[in-house]
């Protein structure tokens, strides 16, 4: 399995983006991606999930700015990104494992088994 990560770039506060993240070799009929974080200095977290029955986990800091939403005939997960704050800069990185997980489970890097190269995101004030 490969994920392929777009669409990072430059963006003002308040500013949109979408990111892509696209697999290949993927075959496998459950699946869980998700999209992490890591900012300058700080540890990676949790940003938002989705199962491929369309479930989804948010996490507080991104809620109701952040709408991921996936092609499943592309295997495509796509993250619209509203209302950017300087906070939100960070390298963003796609990941998926084989599995619908639990919504306890989702948030938790170490589910993740494939893992994509990061897009940069920064945000100027």
């Amino acid at each position: 399995v490969q994920l392929q990560a777009s669409g990072g770039g430059l963006v003002q506060v308040g500013g949109s983006l979408r990111l892509s993240c696209a697999a290949s070799g993927l075959s496998f009929r459950s699946y869980t991606m998700a999209w992490f974080r890591r900012a300058p200095g700080k540890e990676r977290e949790f940003v938002v999930a989705v199962r491929s029955d369309g479930a989804t986990s948010y996490s507080d800091s991104v809620k109701g700015r952040f709408t991921i939403s996936r092609d499943g005939a592309k295997k495509t997960v796509y993250l619209q990104i509203n209302s950017l704050k300087s906070e939100d800069t960070a390298d963003y990185y796609c990941a998926v494992t084989t599995s619908n997980l639990i919504t306890s489970a989702r948030r938790d890097s170490n589910n993740y088994y494939y893992w994509g190269q990061g897009t940069l995101v920064t945000v100027s004030s």
